[in-house]
């Protein structure tokens, strides 16, 4: 419940306070803290639990709820979105926001205009004439961007324990994977602001589309490794550019709302997924191949969907 209230809002607060030229690089690289925390999960799967007896899971919880006292500080220091304090007419405020970053950046404080009150949300706008293609598209992306994530890497270190035979050596596998995550987003954060959203969503997807059925019909450890990191790499990079997206695409009044909502429609999937993972073992007597062949498909109409999102890149931000 946290998290998922958590995620829009961070990608949203970045971009609104990101200039323009850097804005989507700036929300992929928040997004690949993500990363970190997988690749910290995976040694702890890998190190901690199997070490540590019928504690491990336990142990391993614990440390995972450490750094969420870190959200202590950030509640403390982060200030408010100057957008959002605009809309409510609360000047004073946004201008001291503004100041904070100038003080750190530096910079000589310049006079900010006066922003305008905005109307108050109706989110009914998604789905009126101006804003139905978007949402169709961005919550279709999210959707099966979500199904394949989920779907795959919930379940990656039994699915490799059962092909090779260990479950310690499936948190080495899934550790090595998972470090494939951070060059996949830091690709994606440098071609974002060079190819642009649009075109760098896609071709992620499009390349996830290909490790992913290539995965389902890998036998060997070298394969495996090879495609699924390939598969991580691209999968994460195109999830930091749909962070980095789905904000510009709203005006003002409805981008943190609608943020939410897209991740919302995803996160349906995210429950669906691993739900539907056994059954596809079954139809497939225990081989991954049914499932990612599932996840290409997926991958495919996720695809599809970004080349109708709209493109954002060099552009201000709506009002």
């Amino acid at each position: 419940l946290g998290l998922g209230a958590e995620l829009p809002v961070a990608s949203t607060l970045v971009s609104e306070f990101s200039p323009t030229k850097q804005r989507g690089r700036m929300t992929v690289l928040l997004e690949s803290f993500w990363a970190v925390g997988w690749i910290v999960a995976a040694c702890i799967g890998y190190f901690v639990i199997p070490n540590t007896g019928d504690w491990g899971w336990r142990w391993a919880l614990l440390i995972g709820a450490l750094p969420l006292l870190y959200a202590i500080v950030t509640r403390v220091h982060i200030p408010e979105s100057v957008r959002f304090l605009e809309s409510k007419g609360r000047e004073d405020e946004a201008e001291q926001a503004v100041r904070y970053f100038e003080q750190a950046g530096g910079i000589e404080p310049v006079v900010s205009p006066k922003g305008k009150p905005l109307p108050k949300i109706n989110t009914r706008e998604l789905f009126g004439k101006k804003c139905i293609a978007r949402t169709a598209a961005i919550w279709a992306t999210w959707f099966f961007v979500n199904f394949s994530y989920y779907g795959a890497f919930t379940w990656m270190p039994s699915l490799l324990a059962d092909q090779f035979g260990s479950l310690t050596k499936s948190f080495g596998y899934t550790l090595a994977i998972a470090v494939a995550q951070l060059p996949g987003y830091f690709l994606a954060a440098w071609l974002v602001e060079i190819w642009g959203r649009r075109k760098t969503l896609s071709v992620f997807l499009a390349v996830s589309a290909v490790a992913a059925f290539a995965f389902s019909q890998a036998g060997s450890v070298a394969a495996v490794l090879g495609f699924g990191m390939l598969l991580s790499a691209s999968n994460l990079g195109a999830w930091g550019v749909l962070y980095a997206v789905t904000p510009e695409i709203y005006p003002t009044r409805l981008r943190a709302a609608a943020s939410g909502a897209a991740a919302a429609c995803g996160r349906v999937a995210a429950i669906i997924a691993p739900l539907l993972m056994p059954w596809f073992l079954t139809l497939s007597g225990g081989n991954k191949a049914v499932a990612f062949i599932v996840f290409t498909v997926a991958f495919i109409l996720a695809c599809v969907a970004a080349l109708c999102l709209p493109e954002r890149t060099g552009k201000e931000l709506e009002d």
